[in-house]
């Protein structure tokens, strides 16, 4: 097999692994409580790639770009300036930030890491630390070893992907400054995902609250209160209903392999204090809408609160475009100061919905994963799930020809007792090479793979 063959620098790349997750307890991110400190990660992967450095000699254009202090970006580039002339191969996605662990519920001290054969636990070595420290170890083969391409490589690691407050910190100020305008001139492969397959569509994500407040009485008389817990669950469950009419499953999802179509759900449920033998005075009930990228969010997120508004504003006129539970529920009633009283429903919306995005079939950035795959581990089998990943709708929306992929395990992502295994580790390193190879010559693009052609009709 011809082409760029570097691998996995074991050694190196378990120090460096092992010194990034020793941070992960500083970058968590849940705040206003957890704050993630990126640089702390990133003086690690700076130690590795600095000696390599244009500065000191090397190859390697290394920048970092922090809009919020102690928060930086990283931008690597090899060969640049083939960037104006033979395009660009972007690895971009790989995240310096992780969600919250309690070591309380796992078997092993998250924030360091265990290798236990070819496990390496610690928060982080799936999503997303494993892959920053194996694409910098990549990044330094690559500076060592010196390979002649005709397109720069350009690798970028983001802050800020684990949180809904993602604004004005990562990816998104780079792409306003300008900073990645150039990797429009060839495939980016966001690498935050998992099971070492290209994962060719994901979901929006909308969050939402719809509160309901009722009139508190005693439950022995139910006549004479209205119960906010009944009154949510039924204009839950209506709007639910409208909304599968509305989006039904789509055509598109099975080409694209998505494991379920999109969905609204409630997940959560606060209620106002009381004890069981009263109807309480307010109900909220939390849930997300998934949302596949065959439709537009802004459609779901008009379309619901239209529904919320048609369902209130009937019940303000005394009347209810919903069920009652018995010959008792009721959702107006004329209080004993002789004043009418009407439930009510309210709904609220958690910040902007996280785009879905839909791969491109067509990109030769797809055909070169899809080959890659199928040389190094023996079979490709593009998937889509409605899990969401913030950001790549964006990039793709902005012009970019974004291809998604992970060497990580799903079933541990934001799990307890997080691991990735270091085998499937150093199989991405022969699929990036290969992938490199691929994009790197136009003689040698490759068409879309007969299994990937059959599934997806690519």
């Amino acid at each position: 097999m011809s082409g760029f063959t570097f691998e996995l620098n074991e050694e190196r790349f378990i120090a460096l692994l092992g010194k990034v997750i020793g941070e992960s307890q500083f970058v968590q991110n849940q705040p206003p409580k957890l704050v993630p400190e990126e640089g702390r990660v990133v003086r690690h992967v700076l130690d590795v790639l600095m000696p390599f450095a244009k500065e000191n000699g090397g190859p390697l254009k290394v920048e970092t770009h922090e809009y919020v202090k102690g928060r930086p970006n990283v931008i690597i580039e090899y060969n640049s300036e083939a960037a104006a002339t033979g395009g660009t191969v972007a690895f971009v996605g790989s995240h310096l930030d992780v969600v919250p662990a309690n070591p309380e519920t796992w078997d092993r001290n998250p924030f360091e890491l265990i290798i236990e054969g070819d496990k390496l636990y610690g928060r982080g070595t799936t999503d997303c630390l494993g892959h920053v420290a194996m694409i910098t170890d990549m990044m330094a083969t690559i500076a060592e070893t010196k390979p002649e391409m005709n397109v720069a490589l350009v690798v970028v690691f983001i802050a800020s992907e684990e949180s809904t407050a993602i604004a004005d910190v990562g990816v998104d100020m780079l792409v306003k400054e300008g900073k990645l305008d150039h990797l429009k001139k060839g495939p980016v492969f966001w690498v935050d995902s998992a099971d070492s397959q290209p994962c060719i569509g994901t979901a929006a994500a909308i969050q939402w609250t719809l509160k309901s407040t009722g009139f508190l009485f005693h439950s022995g008389l139910p006549h004479k209160g209205i119960n906010a817990l009944e009154l949510g669950m039924e204009a839950c469950a209506e709007i639910q209903r409208r909304f599968y009419e509305a989006f039904p499953p789509h055509p598109e999802e099975e080409r694209y392999q998505f494991a379920t179509p999109s969905t609204m759900k409630p997940t959560q449920t606060r209620i106002s204090e009381g004890a069981v033998n009263q109807l309480p005075a307010w109900t909220e009930i939390e849930g997300d809408i998934r949302l596949t990228p065959f439709y537009v969010a802004q459609d779901a997120v008009d379309k619901v609160t239209a529904w919320v508004k048609e369902l209130n504003d009937a019940l303000a006129e005394g009347k209810s475009l919903l069920p009652m539970r018995g010959p008792c529920s009721k959702y107006n009633i004329i209080k004993a100061d002789g004043e009418p009283f009407f439930g009510k429903i309210e709904l609220t919306w958690a910040g902007e919905p996280f785009k879905g995005i839909a791969c491109r079939l067509d990109s030769p950035g797809f055909a070169a994963i899809c080959t890659a795959t199928e040389e190094i581990l023996g079979e490709v089998k593009p998937y889509s799930i409605c899990g969401s990943l913030p950001l790549v709708g964006d990039l793709q929306e902005a012009g970019f020809d974004v291809q998604v992929g992970g060497y990580g395990k799903s079933s541990v992502y934001h799990a307890d007792n997080e691991y990735c295994q270091l085998s499937d580790m150093k199989d991405a390193v022969k699929i990036f090479a290969r992938t490199l190879t691929l994009c790197n010559d136009p003689a040698l693009a490759p068409e879309v793979p007969e299994a990937v052609k059959k599934l997806c009709g690519a």
